[in-house]
């Protein structure tokens, strides 16, 4: 993950990024469960349902970006193309999709508490007048 992004935008940046995907997360949340309540679900809408909801939790809790915002954009793309329904809904939820696998999850995200930079604190060396004195075996 940290080979894919230099830094996890802070600040505004980063409130915009959560926004995203808080937003996105809970669309693709509320739509693939719809769709799953409907009595019964087509089977062609039921895989790719299944997957938009898990995609969506993990774009929400910004855990495996790039490949939740990738999976996203795949499967919209597949829905434009081949069912009937809501085709300017999933050319937004499939645009932000990759934008955020292209952006990354912001520095308020599971990714990036997981794969962020690390802060290391060194050790204080000890000095040459400390070394003379040591004891030596």
């Amino acid at each position: 993950m940290r080979r894919l992004y230099s830094t996890f935008a802070g600040g505004w940046p980063g409130t915009g990024l959560l926004l995203m995907r808080v937003v996105a997360g809970s669309a693709l949340v509320v739509h693939a469960g719809l769709t799953l309540r409907s009595d019964p679900p087509p089977m062609d809408v039921t895989i790719p349902a299944i997957l938009l909801l898990g995609a969506g939790g993990l774009l929400i809790a910004g855990l495996w970006t790039p490949i939740a915002g990738a999976s996203v954009a795949v499967i919209e793309v597949w829905k434009m193309l081949m069912l009937p329904g809501d085709k300017p809904l999933w050319l937004m939820l499939g645009t932000a999709g990759a934008a955020l696998a292209m952006l990354g999850p912001g520095l308020w995200s599971v990714d990036a508490r997981l794969y962020g930079w690390k802060r290391l604190e060194p050790t204080p060396r000890k000095k040459n007048s400390d070394l003379k004195n040591s004891p030596k075996d």
